[in-house]
C-alpha cells in the first residue's frame, strides 16, 4: 500500500432521526487538533436521507473543513450494508490518513466492516489519540486486559488509520459560526441486494433516567460504601444536589449498582461540574474515567488513598457517617 497518497482526517458524523449525535462533535474536536498538527484538512462524512443544509453547517461550525454528504432513501435508517458501502467508497476515493468513528452501538457495527472493506486495521474503544513525534502514525490508546493496562496501538503500514472512540473522552470545540467550509455530495450506486435487512418497525424506548455522561453532578460510590443498602444514602444525596448516582467497577462487580452507572476505563468517561467520590480508592482505571471533572470532592477514611491526589477537596472520614449528615443538611437548607 502506498500510504503517501493518504491525507487528511475523516470523521464519521453519526446522526439518528435527523439529529447529529454528541460524539460526532467530540470527534471533530479531536480531529481538528490532529488535522492542524498534520496541516491537512478535516472531513466529515454525513450519511442519511432528507438531510438539511443545517446539518452540514453544524459540522463546519464545530471544526470540519469539508462535509461529504450521501443522501439516499436506503440510508434513512441505519442498516449495515448500505452504510458500509457508502463509507467504504468515500474512503477509497478521498483517501484520508485517519478515520474516526464513535464507539456507539452504531459505530461498533459500522467501523469494523468498513475497515475490513478498505483493507486496513481498526483500534476499538479508544480513550486517547495523539500523533507520534517524527512520524505520521496515530497513537491510539485503549484499555486492555479488562482495563488493567492501557495499550497504545499504531497502524504504520496501512491507511487509513481507523479508530472508534469512546463517547465523552474528547472535548468538542466551541461553535464558531464564522467558520467557512465546503459541502459536497457523493453518489453511491445502491442496488436492491444492498437491502438485505428489512426494517418492519422501530420501537424507541423512553429512558426514565438520563445517561451519567450527561449529568452535571455525580455522586459516585465504591467498595468503601460497604453494601448495596448504603447506596440509598448516595441516592438521597444525589437527589438533593440535582445529580445522579455513579459507581466504581468494584461496586458494580459487587452487584450494588447497574453496570450502566460504572465510571472508568471499562465503564464510562464523565465530565460533570461536580464529582463526589465516596469510598472510592482512586485506582488509575477509575480515575481515567473522571479526572476531567470540573470539581472533584473525595471522601475516604484512608488518608493515603490515591483518590486524594486527584481531588480538589479531600475529606478523611467514614463516608457512611458523612453522607447521611450532608444529605440531611442539604434537605434542611432546601426547606429554608
Amino acid at each position: 500500500m502506498d500510504i503517501s497518497s493518504y491525507h487528511g482526517v475523516m470523521v464519521f458524523a453519526e446522526q439518528r432521526n435527523g439529529h447529529i449525535q454528541k460524539v460526532t462533535f467530540e470527534l471533530l474536536g479531536a480531529g481538528r487538533a490532529i488535522a492542524d498538527k498534520l496541516a491537512e484538512p478535516l472531513f466529515a462524512v454525513l450519511l442519511g436521507h432528507q438531510l438539511t443544509t443545517q446539518h452540514s453547517a453544524d459540522l463546519i461550525a464545530h471544526g470540519a473543513d469539508q462535509v461529504i454528504v450521501v443522501d439516499h432513501p436506503y440510508l434513512a435508517d441505519y442498516r449495515t450494508e448500505p452504510y458500509t458501502k457508502a463509507l467504504a467508497q468515500i474512503i477509497d476515493q478521498v483517501k484520508p490518513c485517519i478515520g474516526l468513528v464513535g464507539a456507539t452501538t452504531l459505530g461498533r457495527d459500522l467501523a469494523p466492516r468498513a475497515s475490513a472493506r478498505v483493507k486496513t486495521g481498526l483500534t476499538a474503544d479508544c480513550t486517547a489519540l495523539e500523533m507520534e513525534d517524527g512520524s505520521r502514525n496515530l497513537l491510539m490508546t485503549r484499555p486492555a486486559f479488562g482495563g488493567n493496562i492501557m495499550a497504545t496501538i499504531i497502524c504504520p503500514e496501512h491507511r487509513p488509520q481507523m479508530a472508534t472512540v469512546r463517547p465523552g473522552v474528547m472535548r468538542k470545540l466551541a461553535r464558531d459560526e464564522a467558520r467557512q467550509g465546503e459541502v459536497t455530495t457523493f453518489d453511491v450506486a445502491f442496488h436492491e441486494e444492498d437491502l438485505s435487512v428489512e426494517i418492519l418497525e422501530t420501537v424507541i424506548e423512553q429512558a426514565t433516567l438520563k445517561n451519567i455522561e450527561e449529568a452535571s453532578v455525580l455522586v459516585s460510590g465504591g467498595r468503601g460504601m460497604g453494601n448495596a443498602e448504603n447506596f440509598d444514602q448516595l441516592r438521597k444525596l444525589a437527589t438533593s444536589l440535582g445529580g445522579m448516582v455513579a459507581a466504581s467497577r468494584g461496586a458494580v462487580e459487587a452487584g450494588w449498582v447497574p453496570q450502566d452507572r460504572q465510571v472508568g476505563q471499562t465503564g464510562k468517561t464523565v465530565r460533570p461540574d461536580l464529582y463526589l467520590a465516596c469510598g472510592i480508592s482512586g485506582m488509575i482505571q477509575h480515575v481515567a474515567g473522571m479526572e476531567e471533572s470540573g470539581y472533584i470532592v473525595a471522601v475516604n477514611k484512608k488518608a493515603d488513598a490515591p483518590i486524594f491526589e486527584h481531588a480538589d477537596l479531600g475529606i478523611v472520614t467514614d463516608v457512611n457517617r458523612l453522607v447521611p449528615a450532608l444529605a440531611e443538611e442539604l434537605r434542611k437548607r432546601s426547606g429554608e
